[in-house]
Order: structure tokens, then C-alpha cells, then sequence
């Protein structure tokens, strides 16, 4: 019986890539010059230090362009408020999503019944959702439909089956 695993993970390496790159560039262009921007990287969040917070805007944008040039989905981003720091500056923690939710995964499993093919289950399986079904044409109809739905994380789709 054809099955398949829906997950939701961050690839650190790239996002470390990423944040490397916004570095090096907001250390070397002229509208960062004397603004102290930096983003800090650890494996749950990103913190983003500007002295105001019009160039720490400045900043996520810099790094929300440098992920999408590295394939890493926005939508691992989770920003949080813009705080005051000492001196007039400005920081913000931005959280990195990974693994599926049980929300987000009750909301995949009634995805896959209301598309009513039959044979085809799903199950929450801890932070991954495992489908299977009788067919394979039915299993790449899965993973379509929930390509097209806009849910709020990254899904990637490993550990097909035959």
C-alpha cells in the first residue's frame, strides 16, 4: 500500500547561508553604514539588531531575500514584535516554524477526507502526517491539493512508498 509522510522542517544550513549573506551585505552597502545592523542566528530564532527601526525593516527585507535566493520558505519566519533596545536602537526575534502542529495536522487530515478519494487515509503521526491509499494517482492528488492550499507552514512531502 502506497504511503507517504508530510513534514515541515527548516533547512539550517541554508538559513545560516542566509543570515551570512544579509550580513555581509548590510555590512558593506551605504544605507547600513553606522546603523550597526546585525542578525544573529541560533537554531530556534533570529535576532535582528538596527539603531533605528526603519533600517531594521531594512534588514528583514535584506533577509527575507537573501532566504528566497536560498530556497528557505518565508513562511518559517515567525516575527515577533519590534522592541526598544538601550540607546534609541531597535531589535526583533523572529522564530523559526518546524514541524507540523496537531492543529495543523487535524486541519491536513480534513484536507485529505474532503477531497473523498477513496481508500486514501491519513494519521498524525508526532510533528508528521502519514497518508496512504490504494493507489498512487490518488497520493499525487494529496500532495497537489495541499501544494495549492495556503496553509500557514512549509509542508515538504518525503518518504514516498510504494
Amino acid at each position: 500500500m502506497p504511503t507517504f509522510d508530510i513534514v515541515s522542517e527548516v533547512d539550517h544550513q541554508e538559513v545560516r547561508n542566509a543570515v551570512d549573506q544579509a550580513n555581509r551585505e548590510a555590512s558593506t552597502r551605504f544605507d547600513f553604514k553606522g546603523t550597526n545592523a546585525l542578525i544573529e542566528y541560533t537554531e530556534k530564532e533570529l535576532l535582528l539588531s538596527a539603531s533605528t527601526e526603519d533600517r531594521l525593516r531594512g534588514l528583514y527585507d535584506l533577509l527575507e531575500e537573501k532566504m528566497v535566493k536560498r530556497q528557505v520558505s518565508l513562511k518559517t519566519l515567525d516575527p515577533g514584535k519590534v522592541e526598544e533596545a538601550s540607546h534609541g536602537s531597535a531589535r526583533q526575534r523572529i522564530g523559526l516554524k518546524a514541524g507540523i502542529s496537531q492543529d495543523l495536522g487535524k486541519k491536513i487530515n480534513k484536507m485529505v477526507k474532503d477531497l473523498g478519494l477513496k481508500g486514501v487515509s491519513s494519521s498524525i503521526q508526532g510533528d508528521q502526517v502519514r497518508v496512504s491509499g490504494k493507489q498512487r494517482d490518488d497520493l499525487q492528488g494529496v500532495i497537489s491539493a495541499l501544494k495549492e492550499a495556503d496553509l500557514d507552514a512549509p509542508l515538504q512531502f518525503t518518504n514516498f512508498r510504494d
